[in-house]
């Protein structure tokens, strides 16, 4: 008898391994196909945007170098969620990727009840791209750079308004943030989108924006708005002669907004690596840079593992000044 089960148990140990050896020869064989179909790329934003933009910058080149068609998929509402569980719940085969803006999966999750999970449900791929946060002001605000700033806004008898791109944006929690750091006293005005605040402001029916500087360069280039400071650890390429936050002595306040490409979580690193060197290859093609640049987006095509190490500090980050400036949704 034992005779009997020693030899059916080593059957079975080997036919085990040889369904091992066939499902990892398989699996191999897969990533060095991938990709044999077109690849779908989720915007969880309205056609026309900031967001979209960016994914169609490049995906006609990116196809080129994948030789399989990318379709950009738009998909919008509640904040970004839709979007981003659709490619949450895909399968995780390196067909079905996400494009998200980070107020979506680091600042949105803090204030709202996500679908999701940010540091579990993905795989980052690379950040796409910086776009630099600037704080502008009317042109008739009494302060032309940042020191100039806080005194008058300390000097009024109530909180400096100021506009963002949307309540729970990173543009807002970025002006929360400056609150604390400063000790100026702000009152957030919240808008859908930027586009409203920013002709707002222009036109002086609030004094002050934080916002991304793609938002706000025709105004800023017309003298309707004046720059006062720029996030990031170094100067924006689109304002050059604009100090950072930093340079005029705010503490913890390189932050920018940016927008980046996620895959299911458990898409086999090999895709991830390869999908990470074709992006790279294709933002150093120099009509794709020029076309970011013109727009005021910084390309950037990181590594997989910087953009989640990225991804986990802004969540962390937001989440505390949510938690510190007590920033609730109306």
């Amino acid at each position: 008898m034992k005779k009997i089960l020693k030899s059916w148990g080593g059957q079975l140990l080997l036919l085990a391994f040889a369904f091992w050896q066939t499902s990892v020869a398989l699996a191999q064989n897969a990533v060095a196909d991938y990709p044999n179909k077109p690849v779908r790329i989720i915007v969880p934003y309205a056609p026309g945007g900031g967001g979209d933009a960016v994914v169609r910058y490049m995906s006609d080149k990116l196809a080129e170098r994948l030789k399989q068609p990318i379709i950009v998929e738009n998909k919008p509402g509640a904040s970004g969620f839709i979007g981003a569980q659709m490619a949450a719940t895909a399968a995780p085969d390196g067909y079905t990727l996400v494009m998200v803006f980070d107020g979506t999966v680091v600042v949105a999750p803090h204030l709202l009840k996500a679908p999701f999970n940010t540091l579990t449900d993905f795989e980052p791929i690379t950040k796409l791209n910086d776009a630099t946060i600037v704080l502008a002001v009317n042109n008739k605000v009494p302060a032309k750079n940042f020191k100039e700033l806080v005194t008058y806004a300390k000097s009024l008898p109530n909180p400096m308004e100021f506009g963002s791109t949307g309540q729970g944006s990173s543009t807002h929690l970025a002006g929360e943030l400056l609150a604390l750091r400063t000790g100026m006293k702000l009152q957030h005005i919240p808008y859908k989108g930027g586009g409203q605040a920013v002709t707002d402001v222009a036109a002086g029916q609030i004094p002050m924006i934080v916002t991304v500087v793609p938002t706000v360069m025709a105004h800023i280039t017309a003298g309707r708005l004046v720059p006062i400071a720029v996030s990031g650890n170094t100067r924006s390429l689109s304002l050059p002669d604009v100090q950072t936050f930093t340079e005029a002595g705010v503490k913890d306040f390189a932050v920018t907004s940016w927008y980046g490409l996620l895959a299911p979580a458990k898409t086999p690193k090999p895709i991830i690596d390869k999908l990470q060197r074709e992006i790279a290859a294709v933002m150093q093609i120099p009509e794709v840079r020029e076309r970011y640049l013109k727009s005021s987006f910084e390309p950037v095509a990181n590594k997989p593992e910087e953009f989640a190490a990225q991804l986990k500090a802004d969540y962390e980050r937001w989440g505390q000044v949510v938690k510190d400036a007590n920033v609730k949704l109306d």
